[in-house]
C-alpha cells in the first residue's frame, strides 16, 4: 500500500501543497473553511507527515527537549506525561534527558545534546531551572526555554505554584489536629522547592506559636531512601514527634516505611504527610495526606507556553497554578 503524501492531501482538499503545509504547521492567515477542509482530508487519508521532510521545509526540528535532575521517579514521570501531551497536540516530538547538574562537565554535556539533537526549545525542571551557567548560555544563544518552578520567575516563561503558602497550610492542618511536636524532613537545598517548603513550614510553625526544634529538622534529598534515613533518626528520639511533614511524597513514603520498621503506628502514634500528590501517595498504606501539586498539568502548561512562542501565537509568560490539600488516612489527631 503506497504512502499518502502531502500532494494527496492537497488534491483531496482542493488546495495547494503550500496551503496544506501552512495548516499542518498551524500558521496564521488560512481561512477556517480551508483549514477545516485540509484537516478533514488529513483525517480521511490518515496522512502522517515525515518528520525529516517537515524539518527540512521549515528549518526546525519539531522537537522539545526535557532536561531533568531529580531523584523522584514519580515527579519525573508526571512532568514527562504533561510535556508529551502538549507536544503531541502540536505535532512535536519530545526528547528526555537526565543530567547531573552538579557534575563538572554539566555544561559540556548540555551543549553536546543541543548540538546533536537541535531541539527547537527546552523544558527545564528543578534544580536545572536555576543553573546560572545554563540560563546564561540559553539567553546568549537565543534558544527558547520554559521553566517549571524556578526560584526567580520574573522575566521568564513557564509555570509556578505557591509552594511556601501550601507548606504553611499543611502545618496548619497538623496544628488543627492538635499536634505540637511537628518535625520536618527538608527537601534538597539545591531545589527551589526545598527552600520554599522549608520557609512555609517555618511560617506555619510561627503562626501557631510553636518553637522550631533543631532535632526535629532533618535534611533529606527528595528521595525514598533519604526519607527512610531521616524518619529513623526522628523516631529514635526519646521525645519523638507526633507528626512528620516531609517536603515531598517520596520522602513521606520512606517515613511511613521507617515507622512500620520501628513498629510505630501511622497515624495512631505519628501522623505523616508529604507534598506533590504523585501516584505513590495513593499506592501506599495508609494513603498519604499531601499537597496536590498538579505536576502533570505543570509540565503541560510550561510546554504550551514554550510552543506559544515557537509557533508565533503569542508571548510566553509565567503561569501560576493552584494547589489543593489532599487529606487522607496518614494524618489523625495527635495522641494523648
Amino acid at each position: 500500500m503506497s504512502r499518502v503524501t502531502i500532494n494527496d492531501v492537497a488534491r483531496a482538499s482542493d488546495t495547494s501543497k503550500k496551503t496544506v503545509s501552512r495548516v499542518l504547521n498551524q500558521e496564521p492567515g488560512v481561512r477556517k473553511e480551508v483549514r477545516d477542509r485540509v484537516m478533514a482530508a488529513v483525517t480521511e487519508l490518515k496522512y502522517r507527515p515525515l518528520a525529516s521532510a517537515r524539518s527540512l521545509a521549515s528549518n526546525r526540528s519539531f522537537m522539545i527537549g526535557l532536561l531533568y535532575d531529580n531523584l523522584s521517579p514519580s515527579y519525573v514521570m508526571e512532568v514527562q506525561a504533561g510535556v508529551q501531551e502538549a507536544c503531541e497536540a502540536r505535532q512535536y516530538s519530545m526528547m528526555v534527558q537526565p543530567l547531573d547538574s552538579t557534575a563538572p562537565d554539566f555544561m559540556e554535556r548540555v551543549e553536546g545534546i543541543l548540538w546533536r539533537h537541535h531541539p527547537d526549545g527546552l523544558i527545564l525542571t528543578p534544580p536545572i531551572t536555576d543553573h546560572a551557567a545554563l540560563l546564561a548560555h540559553l539567553r546568549a544563544t537565543g534558544l527558547p526555554f520554559a521553566s517549571i518552578a524556578p526560584r526567580k520567575p520574573k522575566g521568564i516563561a513557564g509555570v509556578i505554584l505557591r509552594e511556601r503558602e501550601a507548606a504553611a497550610a499543611m502545618v496548619e492542618h497538623l496544628v488543627g489536629l492538635g499536634h505540637r511536636r511537628i518535625a520536618h524532613i527538608i527537601g534538597d537545598p539545591k531545589h527551589g522547592a526545598g527552600v520554599w517548603r522549608l520557609a512555609g513550614f517555618r511560617d506555619g510553625m510561627k503562626r501557631a506559636g510553636i518553637e522550631e526544634r533543631p532535632d526535629y529538622m532533618v535534611q533529606g534529598r527528595f528521595s525514598f531512601d533519604s526519607g527512610v534515613k531521616a524518619a529513623r533518626q526522628l523516631l529514635a528520639l526519646k521525645d519523638r514527634p507526633t507528626a512528620i511533614f516531609a517536603a515531598d511524597d517520596d520522602m513521606a513514603v520512606g517515613a511511613i516505611w521507617a515507622a512500620a520498621e520501628a513498629g510505630v503506628a501511622v497515624p495512631g502514634e505519628v501522623s505523616i504527610c508529604g507534598f506533590d500528590d504523585t501516584t505513590i501517595a495513593t499506592q501506599v498504606w495508609p494513603p498519604l495526606t499531601t499537597v496536590h501539586q498538579p505536576v502533570r498539568d505543570m509540565g503541560k502548561r510550561a510546554t504550551e507556553e514554550l510552543l506559544l512562542g515557537l509557533l508565533g501565537k503569542g508571548e510566553p509568560r509565567m503561569v501560576e497554578v493552584e494547589y489543593l490539600m489532599r487529606l487522607r488516612a496518614s494524618t489523625a489527631p495527635a495522641p494523648r
